[in-house]
């Protein structure tokens, strides 16, 4: 590097506390649900945040907001991000590293009275996690060209509240078209939510790609009755073969080489504890880091409750949630990633992210890369997720010097 950029370690941490306190929950985690007054709370302050820097911040008819540091030079920008959204039980640091750490950046650059070639950007996007509104990564998916800004706005969450509706509410609905930034290359630093790195030696990841997802949505129906007078053999019950479906997805995982599945749903009407159930609505998330071993799984999925259906006598029927392929990252950015480190002594390893995340869908449009820092004791969507400050500050320290050298090259 031509200059001796660092992150200033001290501001990125206070900054990532403030904003841990809009939506901060008892157990010392947040509780940011999409598009709530949480979340409108969070983006007013990371506007507030984009604005004290210089930065041109607009946002897009989803919700994306982004802040611009103009280059010397027109062109398609180094973009950073992630999300501030959260799911009901959250953490603090995921998604929101990611944005403060892309912040931080730009802040270090205008500390250093340097200008980058090319522009820069950071955009936190909406609704990454799914946890409102489907499908998870919804505001970069949009970005990306894979679903309408019509269709987005039509979305609902469970109590039948709309997407766009929420947007006009808090605010958020921004007049630019998704995707009006063209991007140079994507960088994204994110807690790696599992405990790979800190199990097996510490360091860092090099994220080489996302694993391929399949959200699924099943509703069973049966024939509801007395638990008490109905002998078993007369029963028709959605509730024991929604049992049986999450064992059969859970064995898949011992046959399918890296096959991950989970049954997170489950819901019975009319619920009652002496009541056979009429119907049940679960949910199967299946994930593969290939696409074809996870297309088996899925067809596996299918072929056993069409058996199931016929012989219990119920009814059932599929809903995507979410379907995303195995997104494989570019390989200049890794090698980037992995020189950046090495300029700081650091040791990173490659390795697959298991969760899904917005660089998923940038990854359709320019060159991606992410990094990855240990999450102490593996955990995320928890209030007790937690990452060093260290390494924090380490992983921002990469994506500047990655960004840095890439937006000049």
């Amino acid at each position: 590097m031509s200059t001796n950029l660092r992150i200033d370690g001290g501001r990125l941490t206070s900054r990532l506390a403030e904003l841990a306190r809009i939506g901060a929950t008892p157990e010392g985690g947040c509780r940011r649900l999409a598009l709530t007054d949480e979340d409108r709370q969070g983006r007013d302050w990371l506007v507030g945040q984009m604005k004290a820097l210089g930065l041109d911040v607009r946002v897009d008819a989803i919700g994306n907001i982004v802040g611009i540091m103009k280059g010397l030079e027109d062109g398609p920008a180094v973009v950073m991000g992630s999300h501030i959204d959260t799911v009901g039980t959250g953490g603090r640091f995921d998604g929101a590293l990611g944005v403060v750490a892309g912040v931080e950046v730009l802040a270090a650059l205008r500390d250093a009275g340097v200008t980058p070639k090319r522009d820069m950007a950071v955009i936190a996007f909406t609704n990454e996690e799914g946890a409102r509104f489907h499908p998870d990564m919804l505001g970069s998916y949009v970005w990306a060209g894979g679903m309408s800004v019509e269709a987005a706005h039509r979305e609902v969450d469970s109590e039948g509240v709309g997407l766009g509706a929420e947007l006009k509410r808090i605010g958020y609905e921004g007049a630019e078209r998704p995707g009006f930034l063209p991007a140079h290359a994507y960088l994204e630093l994110h807690i790696e939510q599992g405990p790979i790195l800190e199990n097996e030696g510490g360091g860092l990841g090099a994220v080489t790609g996302i694993q391929g997802i399949c959200w699924l949505e099943l509703t069973l129906k049966g024939r509801p009755s007395h638990a008490g007078t109905t002998p078993m053999a007369y029963r028709k019950d959605p509730g024991l073969a929604a049992a049986r479906i999450n064992i059969f997805a859970n064995e898949l995982t011992k046959t399918i080489p890296h096959q991950l599945a989970n049954c997170g749903v489950i819901r019975t009407q009319p619920g009652n504890v002496n009541v056979v159930p009429e119907t049940v609505v679960m949910t199967l998330d299946l994930r593969n880091p290939l696409d074809a071993p996870l297309a088996q799984a899925e067809e596996a999925v299918r072929r056993f409750c069409a058996e199931l259906a016929a012989r219990d006598g119920i009814e059932i029927s599929f809903r995507d949630l979410a379907r995303f392929p195995a997104t494989p990252f570019a390989e200049e950015l890794i090698a980037e990633v992995e020189r950046s480190a090495g300029e700081f002594g650091l040791p990173i390893r490659r390795m697959i992210s298991g969760a899904g995340h917005d660089a998923q869908m940038m990854a359709r449009l320019c060159p991606t890369a992410m990094v990855f820092i240990p999450s102490i004791g593996g955990l995320s969507h928890n209030p007790a997720e937690f990452s060093t400050d260290d390494d924090m500050v380490a992983g921002a320290n990469i994506l500047l010097t990655t960004a840095w050298r890439v937006a000049n090259a």
